[in-house]
C-alpha cells in the first residue's frame, strides 16, 4: 500500500514513471547512458523495429558484410575479400545466415550503422555492392573500389 510512483503529464496526457540514471562517474554507468540514449524504435512498412542508433563514430561494430547467399563460391569469395579489406580499418562482422532482411534487422539491433551486401550483380555485371544505412534504411549501389572512401566519409567524417 505504497503511494503511486507514476506521474501524469498534463500536456501530453500520458502517465509515466520518472527515472534517473545515477550520476556517479564510472565506465558501467557511461556505457548504460550510451545504450539508453542510443535505443530507438520506429515503424517501417507497418512493421516495428528496435535498434541501437549509435553515431557511426562510436558504434562498436561499424560495418556488416553480407553475401546474399552462402553457397555461391564466387559471391562468397568477393564478399570475403571486401570483409578482409574493411577489417583492416574498422571492426567488421560477417553474417551469411538467414534471409537478408533478418540479417539487416539483426545488425540494426546491435547498432551496426552500415551493411554492405554483395549480390549476384556484383560478380556478374557491375562490380558494385549495396550499402544500407541503418537509420534511414536507404540503400545505395557503390562500386566495390569506392566502398572504403564512402564508409570513411560516413564513419570518420573525411
Amino acid at each position: 500500500s505504497y503511494p503511486a510512483l507514476d506521474y501524469f503529464d498534463e500536456q501530453t496526457k500520458e502517465k509515466f514513471i520518472p527515472h534517473v540514471i545515477e550520476p556517479s562517474i564510472g565506465l558501467d554507468r557511461l556505457v548504460l547512458a550510451l545504450i539508453c540514449s542510443a535505443y530507438a524504435e520506429d515503424e517501417i512498412n507497418g512493421e516495428k523495429r528496435n535498434y541501437l542508433s549509435f553515431h557511426p563514430s562510436i558504434a562498436p561494430v561499424k560495418v556488416a558484410v553480407l553475401p546474399l547467399v552462402k553457397n555461391k563460391e564466387p559471391l562468397v569469395k568477393a564478399a570475403r575479400g571486401l570483409f578482409d579489406k574493411l577489417q583492416r580499418r574498422w571492426n567488421v562482422v560477417w553474417d551469411q545466415t538467414g534471409a537478408i532482411g533478418r540479417r539487416y534487422r539483426r545488425n540494426d539491433e546491435i547498432g551496426v550503422p552500415f551493411c554492405v551486401t554483395v549480390d549476384f550483380e556484383t560478380i556478374e555485371d557491375d562490380g558494385a555492392v549495396t550499402v544500407r544505412d541503418r537509420d534511414s534504411t536507404e540503400q545505395v549501389r557503390i562500386p566495390m573500389d569506392e566502398v572504403v572512401p564512402y564508409l570513411s566519409k560516413m564513419i570518420d567524417g573525411y
